[in-house]
């Protein structure tokens, strides 16, 4: 996986490929059940965010009835499983993911927090430039 800078819940009418499966618009991923790696259920995926750079899906905001919230999941690994969203982590961890809101761009540090939650590897891109501690707002 590499490290994007921002994220939008934009869908564009373009052609995509992706991490989910090659074949699927993410437009249809929305209104879909999701599920847990264990079957049991998280939700409705509720919105779709590309890079903005490739315009591939690399999450989704699933409704988890929670008091309303809704939950980040990468969609690589997660796989369209009979009409379904499987993602292969534990329900509780989905449930517990960082709150960031939806409608609005995912920033490269809310995008870290969510890499780092899941456990997943992060490749940086050679030109990505932290701020030192001092310079950060």
């Amino acid at each position: 996986m590499h490290f994007r800078s921002h994220y939008t819940r934009v869908l564009p009418l373009r052609p995509y490929g992706g991490t989910v499966q090659t074949d699927i618009d993410p437009r249809s991923l929305i209104g879909r059940k999701a599920f847990d790696r264990n079957g049991a259920k998280i939700g409705t995926v509720d919105e779709v965010y590309l890079d903005d750079a490739t315009g591939v899906p690399e999450w989704a905001a699933v409704r988890t009835g929670l008091f309303g919230r809704d939950a980040f999941v990468p969609l690589e690994p997660s796989e369209v499983v009979d009409d379904t969203l499987r993602v292969p982590f534990e329900r509780s961890l989905i449930r517990d993911a960082p709150d960031f809101g939806v409608g609005r761009h995912l920033s490269p540090e809310q995008e870290l927090q969510l890499y780092h939650h899941y456990g997943l590897d992060i490749s940086l891109p050679s030109d990505f430039h932290r701020p030192p501690p001092d310079e950060r707002i």
